[in-house]
């Protein structure tokens, strides 16, 4: 069925179907105004509708489902936005992801996907509206105690603000500390350039790099036809490549901080060690209230050291100092077609079998996995410069 956007619509979705309705129907008994659709809602005319909607339907035939992600598409002020937003507040991490067209002060958002360690809601602006903020969305997004995962969040942010009126804060964005990772581990060297959403969990998920169908029917909407980010009722595979990306950004949260914390965690372990293991006979004569930097301290300067002198020699350096990271290579990466290896622009899912391997938010094989890599090659270090030094 396609149904004209000159009349916005609301679409209840579920796994099982889709459910079509009036959004001024939908939104009648709620004191919120219509929605504000924006531009888009008056421009996009029937015909572009169906020539979009027609050329996904190849791709969308051969989609098969291997693993089912649960999610909640909140596209009406009814029944669903205000537990959504309600469960929302009672957070302390929540991931969030925004897809539309040309996403900044220009540009239109469609799609506002949020995660928890429970849920994953996508929001439909596009139907909702800017009263979505309004009644809620903007309380959680401002709230100072709730962190928000996010992936390059300048140009979200850049349109949550000047479109909505949202002021994001308590920001955990996964480019930036990707980047700070990658200091981390080369002695204080940064990249030459930042990595892709993609890049990053391939790196630090382990995420395989071939993509399905329905990963495919996301990047064609993104590149080739923009109209089909306002197609509804929107289809199926792609709320479950929205949700896909919610549910890992909030994994990758985690890997990162793991990543992040590994010296730490490291140097405290000495701390526990320093007295407790030894004879004990010197411990008299130690002052407590001595503040002399401890020997685990100092090491850290020959563990940045070591990690200088190995990554000079794995990596090449530009004029500005900065180590050239190479990209990412993606396996058949010139077939795209045979297996799905799409590359956009920094927006990138993994497939059905990457998902079979992270069931559910509790599921943490794969982090734990990335947790104790890290840890070892912390201590390898640790060791190595305790042989040297003796």
């Amino acid at each position: 069925m396609h149904i004209g956007l000159g009349s916005c619509f609301t679409c209840s979705s579920s796994l099982s179907g889709h459910r079509c309705t009036s959004a001024v129907e939908g939104n009648k008994q709620v004191d919120t105004g219509p929605a504000d659709c924006g531009p888009w809602t008056s421009c996009i005319s029937q015909e572009r509708q169906l020539r979009a909607s027609d050329s996904l339907k190849y791709s969308l035939s051969e989609e098969k489902e291997e693993e089912n992600v649960e999610y909640t598409v909140v596209d009406s002020f009814q029944q669903k936005f205000g537990p959504a937003v309600l469960h929302l507040k009672q957070q302390c991490v929540v991931s969030i992801a925004g897809d539309g067209v040309n996403l900044c002060r220009h540009g239109k958002l469609s799609w506002l996907e949020i995660a928890t360690k429970s849920h994953i809601f996508l929001f439909d602006i596009f139907l909702l509206g800017p009263q979505a903020f309004k009644n809620g969305l903007q309380m959680v997004l401002e709230d100072k105690n709730i962190l928000k995962v996010m992936h390059d969040c300048r140009w979200i942010s850049d349109c949550l603000f000047h479109q909505y009126g949202v002021l994001l804060f308590n920001v955990f964005d996964t480019q930036v500390a990707d980047a700070l990772q990658f200091s981390v581990a080369t002695g204080g060297f940064f990249p030459h350039r930042v990595c892709t959403l993609q890049e990053c969990l391939m790196q630090h998920l382990k995420i395989p790099s071939k993509w399905d169908a329905i990963m495919k029917c996301r990047q064609q909407m993104a590149s080739e036809n923009p109209d089909r980010w306002f197609l509804r009722p929107f289809p199926a595979p792609l709320l479950k490549a929205l949700a896909l990306k919610a549910m890992y950004l909030l994994l990758l949260h985690s890997s990162l901080m793991d990543n992040l914390m590994s010296d730490l965690t490291t140097v405290v372990c000495g701390y526990l060690n320093a007295y407790r293991t030894g004879s004990g006979d010197h411990l008299g004569s130690t002052k407590p209230t001595c503040m002399e930097l401890p020997e685990e301290l100092r090491q850290l300067a020959d563990i940045q050291k070591l990690r200088r002198e190995k990554a000079i020699k794995d990596y090449r350096m530009n004029e500005d100092g900065l180590l050239i990271r190479p990209a990412m290579e993606l396996k058949e990466r010139n077939d795209p077609e045979k297996d799905g290896n799409y590359r956009d622009d920094g927006d990138c899912f993994p497939t059905n079998k990457a998902v079979s391997q992270i069931t559910s938010f509790y599921n943490q094989d794969v982090l734990c996995q990335e947790k104790l890599e890290n840890q070892n090659e912390v201590v390898n270090l640790w060791k190595n410069l305790k042989l040297t030094s003796s």
